[in-house]
């Protein structure tokens, strides 16, 4: 299994409102960046990531599972862009903000560090135990 982190504006599109999408998920739509669509292009069914609230907020607010393939956008009829679809599995406990990831030394090399305006980025399994780990998540 593979981590990622997958980061959305919430007046555009929130962690309730994936929650509310229930096991059926949404699709990850509206991604234009090339980078960002190859990493959902890498992603397996059964893989887990972060909800990540940008803009408002600055923290991961929840856990995700890609539950549909990468495939084509439905939000445009332009064929470079897919996505996958993504389902929320549970609240982080404790929000876990982007100053304190990046106050976390076990966290300086993580892409949201570094690339913060990557929209889909990848997250080692080390990095997701620490974010887990301080979002008070147990059995991680």
């Amino acid at each position: 299994m593979n981590f990622w982190l997958f980061k959305s504006e919430p007046f555009k599109f929130s962690w309730e409102m994936l929650k509310a999408k229930g096991a059926a998920g949404a699709e990850w739509d509206g991604v234009r960046n090339y980078q960002a669509r190859n990493n959902m292009r890498a992603m397996a069914l059964g893989d887990r990531g972060f909800f990540y609230h940008s803009n408002e907020g600055l923290a991961v607010v929840g856990i995700v599972e890609v539950c549909g393939l990468a495939h084509p956008d439905s939000t445009t009829d332009d064929p470079r862009w897919e996505c996958v679809d993504v389902r929320a599995l549970e609240d982080m406990p404790q929000p876990v903000t982007l100053p304190d990831i990046k106050a976390n030394p076990a966290l300086s090399a993580m892409v949201l560090v570094n690339n913060s305006r990557l929209s889909v980025q990848p997250v080692t399994a080390a990095e997701w135990r620490e974010i887990c780990r301080m979002g008070g998540m147990t059995g991680a």
